[in-house]
């Protein structure tokens, strides 16, 4: 659940936001992430109008019910308002209306000033209650961006996934979290991946312990978040298992609905595990252009065989006959 004094505590500063009136009860919860402006709504046209949103009043909304009579300014916001709105947030600077804080103030609803514009306000809150309420998940794993490939390291304990990510950032990469991995679904479309704010730029490495990769690499070798379009599983190699040598079987994995190019990279002694990522990031932008390796020699090798059953049938059809 997500409430209306959280949004407050962490985002007043960036929304300019004062509490005048209501009650700012922690126990308040957002159940709709969605924003609307009274519009239409504040001359009784109610058809399709939710009062489950956050309420934006603007400049033209607070001139409108300056210049309507106590008695109709009275009906109008007892049509539109709410013991179920969350929040009710008046832009520009400009003061509520006498009626709006009255009835804030007895259904207990909190009133804000902003000192940003409404047209702003409004898509600035829209932005922060999709963004916090996207689905997120946890994955066990080590995220870095490598040739600007986001790319989560997997496997079990001690399989490698944070010497593999160390010796990538030696190379030059970046790390983002180590671990542990906050994936959240953004816009429907792609997934972020992000860490806890108390590892930021911690790794762990067995026989060393914590170390800061902020500090020892620099500034340049660490970020906070990145889009995850790769994952790479490490696990030991199983001389029984059989390891795909061609390339033209694809696999994904399936996270908040959104399919990521899966790798399984087997490990074990003299095995450069750092370059083999490394080239698995530039096969995957390879195909991202259109280029896919597996393919073109399955292409090419089909036309070689192709072309030499026809070399042998007109050879076979050449061959004198008894």
């Amino acid at each position: 659940m997500y409430t209306v004094n959280e949004l407050y505590e962490k985002y007043k500063e960036s929304l300019g936001l004062t509490l005048t009136a209501g009650n700012l009860d922690i126990k308040r919860v957002i159940k709709v992430a969605e924003v609307q402006r009274p519009g239409l709504s504040l001359s009784g046209y109610l058809k399709s109008y939710v009062a489950k949103r956050f309420l934006i009043f603007g400049n033209v909304e607070n001139q409108y019910l300056r210049d309507l009579d106590k008695k109709t300014r009275i009906q109008r916001l007892n049509s539109i308002l709410s013991p179920e709105i969350p929040a009710v947030i008046v832009a520009g600077r400009y003061r509520a209306v006498k009626e709006l804080v009255d009835y804030c103030r007895s259904a207990g609803i909190p009133l804000f000033r902003s000192t940003m514009k409404a047209v702003d306000l409004l898509s600035k809150v829209s932005i922060i209650l999709a963004e916090e309420f996207s689905p997120t998940t946890t994955y066990h794993g080590t995220l870095v961006e490598a040739f600007g490939v986001g790319v989560l390291i997997q496997g079990d304990s001690s399989v490698g996934k944070s010497e593999a990510a160390l010796g990538l950032i030696e190379r030059g990469h970046r790390l983002i979290s180590d671990d542990v991995v906050r994936i959240r679904l953004r816009e429907s479309a792609y997934l972020e991946g992000s860490g806890p704010e108390i590892t930021r730029h911690l790794m762990e490495i067995r026989g060393i312990g914590i170390i800061n990769v902020a500090h020892l690499y620099g500034a340049v070798c660490v970020r906070d978040d990145k889009e995850i379009d790769l994952i790479v599983k490490l696990e030991e190699w199983d001389d029984r298992r059989f390891y795909d040598r061609v390339g033209l079987d694809e696999k994904f994995c399936d996270i908040l609905g959104v399919k990521i190019p899966y790798h399984i990279l087997p490990v074990k002694p003299g095995r450069d595990v750092v370059l083999l990522i490394e080239t698995i990031v530039l096969n995957h932008r390879l195909k991202q252009m259109g280029y896919h390796s597996a393919k073109e020699f399955n292409v090419k090798l089909l036309e070689t065989i192709s072309k030499k059953q026809s070399e042998g049938k007109s050879l076979r059809e050449n061959l004198p006959q008894n």
